[in-house]
């Protein structure tokens, strides 16, 4: 099913999601509340927190679709991952050097992806995901996904994202995350 031409999705730029900031929260509080993610009411507030300064990282953008009326149902966003990026080094398998390699603009990562329950199954994620990454020069995005998270991991797959490793889990109880990789075209 495709997405109502009801639902418009907007690039942002940093500036742009910061003054939008509480549209993205809202979306992020609602799903990842949910299960496989559970987030406590404290893991949202750091959500919160964290958010105001990844909008000013470089190479930060993003995607907000909203209904009619403003209505935030989706939103992603990401960003350039830097050259000392802890990334790589929290997966449970080390993987060769030449896939961890960073310099900044070589990989853009993929931090969040999220769209409300009601509007699920619609095709916004695809356009949510297709708009963040329209025009950015990176060769590859990155991300990593719940490993409950079945039908977001199925949906990376139908994208052409392919599982690198796993990274976590972070301490007793802690989720695992698969860690999906996407080459880009040219």
């Amino acid at each position: 099913m495709t997405a109502p031409a009801t639902v418009t999705v907007e690039p942002l730029s940093g500036p742009g999601a910061a003054r939008s900031a509480s549209a993205f929260l809202a979306v992020y509080a609602e799903v990842f509340a949910e299960p496989p993610y559970d987030e406590p009411a404290e893991g949202i507030a750091s959500a919160a927190a964290r958010f105001p300064d990844q909008t000013a990282r470089p190479g930060f953008l993003a995607a907000l679709a909203t209904a009619p009326g403003g209505e935030p149902v989706g939103m992603a966003f990401g960003h350039a991952v830097p050259p000392d990026t802890p990334w790589w080094d929290e997966l449970a398998e080390p993987v060769p050097a030449s896939l961890r390699r960073e310099d900044g603009r070589r990989t853009f990562g993929l931090m969040e992806l999220a769209v409300r329950a009601p509007w699920r199954g619609r095709g916004i994620a695809r356009r949510l995901h297709d708009t963040l990454l329209t025009g950015i020069t990176a060769e590859r995005v990155l991300l990593n996904v719940h490993g409950s998270a079945e039908p977001a991991a199925a949906a990376y797959r139908s994208w052409g994202y392919r599982k690198v490793g796993e990274s976590g889990p972070f301490g007793p109880g802690a989720d695992r995350y698969d860690v999906m990789l996407l080459a880009l075209p040219g």
